[in-house]
Order: C-alpha cells, then structure tokens, then sequence
C-alpha cells in the first residue's frame, strides 16, 4: 500500500502572454478595433473585456493539466461540463501487476494528522481493501469485479482540458471555502500556478 499527496501537472509548455495577445486579436474583431493592437495593449484588453463579462473571448485558448487525486475529487471535476477528459481506468488497470508496484496507492486525507485516530482507522480500512481486492484478483476476478471495494481514497489520474472561461468558473467554485477540503487542497495550488503562466486571466480570483 502506498500513500501519496495529490498533486498536477502542465500537460504542455504554456505562453501565458502569446494566450492573451491571441485573445486581443480574436476579441478586436467584435470591435473591428485590430488597428489598436500594440506590444503591449493585450493585457488591458483582456483586463476590459473581463470587466465587461465578456468571458466569451477568453474561449479562444484553452490548458490541459494531468491531476493526481483521488476518485472522490475526480467524481467532482467531472462535473464541470465543458472540458475533456482521459482518466485512469478501475475497470482495465489491474493493480496487481508490477506497473503499479503490484500495491494499491491511496491519497493523504488532508483533514486528519497521521498520528490521529482517525488517520490510523483510515490506514487500516485502506489495507484491508488491498488485501481483499488482490485476494479477488487471486481468486479470478477481473479488474472490473474486483474494482467493486475499491474507495473514493484510491489514486486516480485524470487529464482535464478546458478553455480559459471554463477555468476560471471552476476555481471560482472550488477554492471556495465552500469546497470540499481535499478539491481546496489541490485546486489552490492550481490556480495560483495559472496565474503565474498566464497575466490577468485569473487575477481577480480570491479565495
């Protein structure tokens, strides 16, 4: 059994100013205002038309990110409607192969110290479920019978591709302090990476 912090990833390079200068170019045309387009006038466009709720514009660029955690939080990401998304399969990952370390990996709670007794009643529920689950795999059972006892606990990995305005709905609703504690855990640190790729797009975004 393996235990692990969540944690994402950039699936590709990004040039958060290319993104907006971009952005300035497909939003002028509204305007027909391209004349206007300097070297340095896309960040005070993107900041204008934000303002204006706009966010249509903002459509144009999109990111893709490979989240790590747990089934629990994917169960959540996947509800935001405009996005793509690849995710590891239960049914065909067979986590007694040497590829996983023949070992089930389950995400930290964020909410339990690891002295706590609810911390040692979570461990202890988790190798149980391992035990069982490659005792069902012995026993014959496909990866999709046996995925039946895995938990909302279990490691997942999931590649999430949205555009900009789909983003910054999604930090808006889970950075909240309404947000579940563990989509808080990984959905902070993402935005704030966002926002030191890409200028002005997710400044006004406060938790």
């Amino acid at each position: 059994m393996r235990i692990i912090a969540p944690f994402f990833q950039f699936m590709q390079e990004i040039n958060g100013r290319e993104m907006i200068r971009n952005i300035e170019r497909c939003g002028r045309t509204c305007y027909k205002s391209e004349n206007l387009i300097t070297d340095t006038s896309a960040e005070t466009f993107v900041t204008n038309i934000l303002k204006r709720g706009h966010e249509s514009v903002i459509e144009h660029e999109k990111v893709t990110v490979r989240i790590i955690c747990d089934r629990g939080v994917s169960h959540e990401i996947v509800r935001h409607r405009i996005a793509s998304y690849s995710q590891e399969s239960t049914r065909y990952c067979n986590y007694q192969k040497d590829k996983f370390g023949n070992e089930l990996t389950f995400i930290k709670p964020v909410f339990w110290e690891e002295n706590s007794k609810e911390y040692i009643l979570w461990c202890d529920m988790m190798q149980k479920i391992e035990d069982n689950y490659m005792k069902l795999i012995d026993m014959g059972a496909s990866p999709q019978e046996a995925r039946s006892i895995l938990p909302n606990s279990l490691k997942t990995e999931i590649v999430v591709t949205m555009n900009l305005r789909e983003w910054r709905h999604f930090f808006r609703l889970r950075t909240a302090e309404a947000a579940h504690p563990q989509m808080q855990e990984i959905a902070r640190p993402m935005l704030e990476a966002f926002k030191e790729q890409i200028p002005v797009v997710f400044d006004d975004i406060r938790y």
